[in-house]
Order: C-alpha cells, then structure tokens, then sequence
C-alpha cells in the first residue's frame, strides 16, 4: 500500500481508506468530488449508484457515505477487488456491492437495472468513455447523471464522444477534467 483515499463527506468523513499501488490507478481528487457531490448534493438518500472503474473505490464508498441506498462498484483488478472489500468491511458498507468485471461486460449484463448517478472514471489513456457511454443510456434513470473524468477537456459539441448525453457542468482538479452529464431533453 503506497496511497489512501479520504472521504471527505457524509457518515465516514476523514475516514482513511488504503489503495494498492496498481499502475494506472489514480483515485478521484479530493477536489473533484467535493465539487461533484456539491453539484449532486451533499446527501444520496434513496439513490443507486454504480461506479464503473471503481479502482481505489473513492467515488463509490463517498457516495455510500453520503447515504446512497445502493452502491455497486466493478472493478475488474484482483488486487483492487480484495482491497475494495477489505474496506467495504472495515466501513461496514453494507449498502455497498463489489462485482469484479470488466465495465462494458457489467452494462451488457446488468440486465434491466438501472441507476441515479453512474461514475465513469476509466484509466486515463484508454478511449473506454466513448465506449461505456452509449451503455449507460438504458442504464440510467430518466432524471440520472453520470460524472466522467478524463485527461483531456470535454467539447460541448462532441456528438461522437457524448451522443444522448450533454455536459451539465465540468471543472479540473490538476491534470483532471470532469464533468456532470445529463441526457439531451427531445424537443
């Protein structure tokens, strides 16, 4: 263990959660979800959630934390799954599910489920945005979100990349852009 993640908000706030050192994993920063949980409200309660990528499981657990009624982190690193469920007992997350799988495996497989907010947060030199994004449209409520994070500035425009969605908000935190989408409304 070289690194920890601390909950910034919610029922384990300041709690210290370990995070193996796996290349490729870096967790959400402390500034990005502050910012994020402060545009979906400082309480989740009765929300679903589903972190995709869940790595360290910073977003997740952050949203259990703050009362989310589900959350279910995938991740597919061994490593990182028994870390995930280390600290799911530690916290005695009990509203907290651990699935190892590959993302785009879960979203075809995930049956009718759906979800309040998605967490999209892929290796960052991956192009796994533009191919979970589409997945999440019948995974996500009528009224959803899904937060992404990504090395390089999201384009309001970019009908390739975000399709039904639209960017809502972004920010960067560092080397961090992130953003708050919501499904286009028809018109």
């Amino acid at each position: 263990m070289n690194a920890c993640v601390r909950i910034i908000g919610g029922d384990w706030k300041r709690t210290l959660l370990p995070v193996p050192s796996v290349p490729g994993v870096r967790p959400t920063p402390a500034r990005a979800r502050e910012t994020v949980f402060n545009w979906l409200g400082q309480r989740l309660e009765g929300r679903t959630c589903l972190d995709l990528f869940a790595g360290s499981g910073a977003l997740g657990f952050e949203a259990a934390s703050r009362g989310a009624a589900r959350v279910a982190l995938v991740e597919r690193h061994p490593r990182l799954v028994r870390q995930l469920r280390q600290n799911q007992q530690k916290l005695d997350a009990r509203r907290v599910e651990i699935v190892q799988s590959d993302a785009v495996r879960f979203l075809t497989a995930c049956a009718l489920e759906r979800f309040d907010i998605i967490f999209i947060d892929p290796p960052f030199a991956s192009s796994l945005i533009e191919r979970v994004l589409p997945l999440c449209d019948p995974r996500t409520r009528a009224s959803g979100v899904v937060y992404v994070e990504s090395p390089q500035a999201f384009h309001l425009f970019d009908a390739n990349i975000f399709g039904n969605w639209q960017i809502d908000r972004q920010g960067k935190a560092g080397a961090v852009h992130y953003a708050l989408l919501r499904q286009k409304i028809s018109e």
